[in-house]
């Protein structure tokens, strides 16, 4: 799915050049779910980017289903970063005046879907993020936790190979924080393939793998990094996983 070799980034910081990422290799399985930590300035926000083509490398090759596309131009690499790449945000991205169902369109009209499969696809998305009931909501009248769930349901709508989570629970509260690594979680048992930058060991701690990034280069792995894998018997899929919250989640405070 995504193999990177070699991967260097160097930024020029005056007559002298800041180099980030010091020859990352790495490779991401189908259907993975990987956690990516380290402390500010460790170069994974760099490398995430580099992952969802919203940079590109100084030297280095990457490979996303077969396909090198560290050379692509920005047309090419938005044609890709538009089909086959979800973002989830810490701070959701949400639209202040568009409601849960138009904010789910939004990926397909840009695409050129019609309207009416836009809205059919943005349903089903909604629908699997347990918030069926709230798709008429502007952010506003939406809890943290169901906010970030129509961000996950955008990231969906458009069945990428991969979802990119840059940090999905820092706003969020504990509680509300684990709802949504459930979701992260169970589309993960399905087949999605999930690379999450964090810096939370308790969020790590639901991907099957964590690669841990200090001064731009990977470290070696933990005796504790990737014993806990994703188990469907442990975590139910997504609409047994949200049912139980799409009524409770109308109670939280917005």
């Amino acid at each position: 799915m995504i193999q990177l070799k070699n991967i260097f980034k160097a930024y020029p910081l005056g007559h002298e050049s800041l180099v980030v990422l010091k020859g990352i290799s790495l490779s991401i399985n189908v259907g993975e779910f990987v956690a990516i930590m380290g402390p500010s300035g460790s170069g994974k926000s760099t490398l995430m980017n580099i992952i969802g083509l919203l940079d590109t490398p100084s030297d280095g090759s990457y490979m996303l289903e077969k396909k090198e596309v560290a050379n692509l131009s920005e047309n090419e690499q938005a044609d890709v970063r538009s089909k086959r790449i979800g973002f989830v945000f810490q701070q959701f991205n949400l639209l202040p005046r568009m409601d849960a169902l138009r904010q789910v369109m939004q990926p397909l009209l840009y695409q050129g879907w019609s309207r009416a499969e836009s809205e059919k696809k943005a349903r089903e998305s909604l629908h699997i993020v347990g918030l069926s009931e709230r798709i008429s909501h502007n952010p506003n009248e939406l809890s943290g936790g169901q906010q970030q769930r129509v961000a996950i349901a955008r990231a969906l709508v458009t069945n990428p190979a991969i979802i990119l989570a840059d940090e999905p629970t820092g706003a969020l509260d504990t509680q509300t924080g684990h709802e949504v690594m459930d979701i992260l979680t169970a589309l993960s048992n399905q087949g999605k393939t999930i690379v999450m930058v964090t810096h939370e060991p308790r969020v790590a701690a639901f991907a099957h793998r964590t690669i841990r990034i200090e001064d731009g280069l990977i470290q070696p792995a933990s005796p504790h990094d990737g014993l806990r894998r994703a188990d469907p018997s442990i975590h139910p899929s997504v609409p047994a996983a949200t049912a139980k919250r799409s009524g409770a989640g109308q109670a939280q405070k917005s």
